[in-house]
């Protein structure tokens, strides 16, 4: 059988031979992502609690509001 060849984590520039460094470091890769959901939890809620309230309802079948006069005179 023959031998696979182990993907080596370096790299050869020139004579000189470079470590392939990670993205991100991964000690904080569980606090990275952490703060990406949270981050993006904060937008849907600045989102969501921007827009305009809507109509009060649903209303109840046959429900005629009733209109309010402000100009009453005794």
């Amino acid at each position: 059988m023959a031998k696979k060849k182990q993907k080596n984590k370096q790299r050869q520039i020139g004579k000189t031979t470079v470590e392939k460094k990670p993205l991100i470091d991964p000690k904080h890769k569980n606090t990275f992502w952490t703060v990406i959901i949270l981050v993006i939890l904060l937008i849907f809620f600045i989102v969501n609690n921007t827009r305009d309230e809507p109509e009060q309802g649903p209303y109840p079948p046959g429900y005629k509001p009733v209109k309010v006069e402000t100009n009453v005179q005794y």
